[in-house]
């Protein structure tokens, strides 16, 4: 029971928040490539292909991310008690655990058409030079945006076997998204970021955070709008898609400076944004 545990705290399974927010973009996709080719039967099978995929490959990460920063981790408050960083669990034995995950998501992998299939081995590249990216570039929640957001991408070729401009629009809306809801989380450990040397767009634009996470979100809105203009008009699909809405800017109300305590519910709320724009798209 301690070993799992362990494991629990290591993959932040008890976090869940972490791979809802990787699985709700490609809940989207799916949504999306159901209302032009219409298959309930694979939307059902692959949502669930998907949301496994999301669990394991960012418990990965999660394991990976930790065996990378174990030296940070110790000198920020929020991050020194993690498994790796405390010593509850050696580097070894993680790698392992990675291993076994990766694996796992591969059987997973390869359920899908080859070019997901491909689509889905390249995100590895992605997934683990991510904990790299905070020590040279202010930007490492775009490389997030970019990298957690991959599986709209695969979950539209998935289901059409091709990439059209149309994902690709939905895929950068999906980034900016990121980019607002990582730069709050990323505001709670500014101080000890800067103390020893993180970078962050929350430090970048600590002067002006609040702009900048209005103009994320914005770019974020605008593009899904323009992606969906079609459709609005339909009292469900439109009445859903508003309730998105205000929940980012809510999020941009509520948002205050210096307010550590806050930003990590800001941040949580974002599963329902998530939640409400998959609902928007599956009822189309």
């Amino acid at each position: 029971m301690q070993h799992l545990k362990i494991f629990i705290e290591l993959t932040r399974l008890n976090k869940p928040i972490g791979f809802m927010l990787l699985f709700w973009p490609c809940s989207w996709s799916l949504a999306y490539a159901h209302t032009i080719n219409p298959n309930l039967d694979l939307f059902s099978y692959y949502l669930i292909l998907f949301f496994l995929g999301s669990i394991l490959m960012r418990s990965a990460g999660c394991i990976v991310n930790d065996i990378v920063d174990k030296d940070f981790d110790k000198k920020v408050n929020r991050t020194k008690s993690r498994p790796i960083a405390s010593g509850k669990i050696s580097i070894t034995r993680s790698v392992v655990y990675v291993i076994i995950l990766c694996l796992i998501a591969f059987y997973i992998l390869l359920q899908f058409n080859l070019l997901t299939i491909g689509l889905g081995m390249s995100s590895m590249l992605l997934a683990f030079a991510y904990p790299f990216m905070k020590r040279i570039t202010y930007w490492p929640q775009l490389f997030l945006g970019i990298t957690f957001n991959w599986g709209i991408i695969m979950a539209w070729t998935a289901m059409n076997n091709s990439i059209s401009a149309e994902i690709i629009i939905l895929y950068i809306s999906a980034i900016f998204w990121t980019l607002g809801y990582d730069t709050i989380y990323g505001a709670q450990d500014m101080s000890d970021d800067e103390i020893i040397g993180l970078k962050s767009t929350a430090i970048k634009f600590k002067k002006n955070i609040k702009l900048f996470l209005s103009f994320s979100y914005l770019m974020c809105i605008v593009l899904i709008v323009y992606l969906f203009n079609d459709y609005i008009g339909k009292n469900i699909f439109t009445a859903l898609l508003i309730t998105f809405i205000l929940t980012l800017i809510f999020q941009l109300v509520k948002f205050k400076k210096n307010i550590r305590t806050n930003y990590l519910k800001l941040f949580k709320f974002n599963n329902y944004s998530g939640f409400l724009l998959f609902l928007s798209i599956f009822s189309i």
